[in-house]
């Protein structure tokens, strides 16, 4: 359960499924509420993606905390760069996204993360997160 892997909870819940893909990767599946509240006018929100993307490097955070038997950590987002919305989806639309770790110094992580729809690169960018420890 994804509950299991992220600090976050309804209704600000973005991601349904975490599949790790290694140590410094992973992919997250989230299928687009139209009641989500970051769903605007049928679409989910730039918030909204770059939120998803985040949740999915939370997820991989928690799925590696859950292997070494901590607990799972909190995270903030420190900064968004290289920001690129291709297209907002639509309600119901379901979302594949990947996260790579690009580097982790102490308590930060910089991550890239693309949200895909069907084979279509809709949303990508570069996160750095502060783990709090």
């Amino acid at each position: 359960m994804i509950h299991d892997l992220i600090p976050q909870r309804p209704p600000f819940v973005l991601l349904d499924d975490f599949v790790s893909g290694g140590e410094e990767e992973g992919y997250g599946l989230f299928k687009v509420p139209e009641n989500h509240v970051l769903v605007e006018k049928g679409r989910l929100t730039e918030g909204g993606l770059v939120e998803n993307i985040a949740q999915t490097a939370a997820a991989r955070a928690g799925y590696q905390a859950k292997k070494e038997g901590i607990p799972i950590p909190l995270g903030y987002i420190g900064s968004v760069q290289e920001l690129i919305i291709h297209r907002l989806p639509e309600a119901g639309a379901e979302l594949r996204t990947s996260i790579k770790v690009e580097r982790q110094i102490f308590q930060v992580t910089q991550v890239r993360g693309t949200v895909y729809h069907d084979a279509d690169k809709i949303a990508e960018c570069q996160l750095k997160i502060f783990i709090d420890i």
